[in-house]
């Protein structure tokens, strides 16, 4: 049986157990709230709901692996030069850097760092880049933009020019000019530094270049998502949550927008729903077609309880592999650096992440090769420089559990 057959019925029993302990679910919650309305609360029945729904998080986490394995681009399309390659491969695996030297100045792909340590080749930085995409959320969701310089600066329109409807040969009342802000993205060095083992490098079958993007991805990835969800700017992409927030109807550009629950560090008892309904019709028309939600996986648990006047959950898991989980019709995305809803804050994103949001990815992956820090394994200092902020204040707003 081939590797693909594997992952397809591997998938297709991931999507049964998953449509399964989802229904059971759903009827242990409704035996639960049915003893609620009869007022002969069962702690039981608690305890079971929060068990299923616990499963329902770590199946539909493995649901979503096997969809990322299963659409993972193959290796063997990527443009390759084999003078680099080889060149990238004696440095990496015995730490001669002679070739890579020589390469630089026929400018290929590798270069030499100033401070030591050489600049990856394309094929060993895209093969980063996609196992980032694969465990960072805010980079499946937002623009990503890729740039020489470590300072990237974008201006865009904070206020439509003026337009109009004109016949033919009549005359054109002049225009006002739009107002634009130079919105400012400077990049941070993130820095990972796995460990090998000799035995590992001389291993000639051992694809190097693949370990090293899977040893830095859980790091990158796990520092990246905490920065684009709060970061503060400094040395550092600016998270969402780092721009002051105002109460929608007091929105202004350069904020960020946000609906609250009416109810300190949760939702409203009797009608949870409507905040979220009217967080969804917080950011105009043209924002929503592509707009989704980020929560962390607490609150999302609380949400997949909550029903419809008509008794049908808002919640539903995703109709296919490798599409998310909606809610009341739209795409969730779990980022567990949002805040839980015993917060007070701003627990819940929703909106056009990729025209509200831009990532800055400075071009070059940097690896210095440091066999004498931890014998008998070799460090692998590996940085990359990232920005990251909002672009479109429109179009992103927050929901926040507060009274106002």
């Amino acid at each position: 049986m081939s590797e693909l057959q594997t992952e397809t019925k591997e998938m297709k029993a991931a999507q049964l157990d998953f449509a399964s302990t989802f229904q059971a679910f759903k009827d242990a919650n409704d035996e639960r709230l049915n003893a609620l309305e009869q007022k002969q609360g069962d702690g039981l029945l608690t305890d079971k709901v929060d068990r299923i729904n616990a499963a329902l998080d770590t199946q539909s986490k493995q649901i979503e692996n096997l969809a990322i394995l299963g659409s993972r681009p193959a290796i063997g399309g990527e443009a390759v030069n084999p003078e680099a390659k080889s060149a990238w491969s004696s440095y990496i695996r015995t730490g001669d850097g002679s070739e890579l030297a020589s390469l630089e100045g026929k400018s290929l792909s590798s270069s030499v760092d100033a401070e030591g340590g050489y600049v990856a080749p394309a094929e060993t930085e895209s093969r980063i880049d996609r196992a980032l995409l694969d465990a960072s959320p805010f980079r499946r969701l937002a623009t990503v933009r890729r740039v020489g310089a470590g300072y990237f600066k974008k201006p865009v329109s904070a206020g439509s020019a003026a337009s109009g409807w004109a016949g033919e040969t009549e005359a054109r009342i002049e225009t006002d000019a739009p107002q634009l802000e130079l919105l400012e993205f400077p990049t941070g060095e993130l820095y990972a530094m796995p460990a090998a083992t000799q035995t590992l490098l001389d291993d000639g079958v051992a694809d190097v270049d693949q370990w090293l993007a899977d040893e830095v991805r859980d790091v990158f990835a796990a520092q990246e998502t905490a920065a684009f969800a709060a970061g503060d700017g400094v040395n550092k992409p600016r998270g969402l949550l780092d721009y002051t927030q105002v109460a929608d109807s007091a929105h202004s550009w350069g904020n960020l927008g946000y609906v609250a629950t009416g109810t300190a560090g949760g939702f409203d008892a009797d009608a949870p729903i409507d905040a979220i309904m009217n967080l969804i019709y917080a950011p105009e028309t043209r924002y929503r077609a592509g707009s989704a939600f980020i929560m962390n996986r607490r609150t999302l648990s609380e949400i997949r309880k909550f029903k419809d006047a008509d008794g049908n959950y808002i919640w539903q898991p995703a109709a296919e592999a490798g599409q998310p989980s909606t809610l009341l019709g739209y795409g969730v995305t779990e980022v567990e650096d949002m805040p839980d809803l015993a917060s007070e804050g701003a627990v819940m994103g929703f909106g056009d992440f990729r025209r509200g949001y831009l990532i800055v990815d400075r071009q070059g992956v940097r690896v210095l090769r440091d066999p004498y820090s931890a014998k008998p394994y070799v460090l692998f200092y590996t940085t990359k420089r990232v920005g990251g902020g909002m672009q479109d204040f429109n179009a992103i707003k927050l929901l926040k559990t507060s009274v106002s």
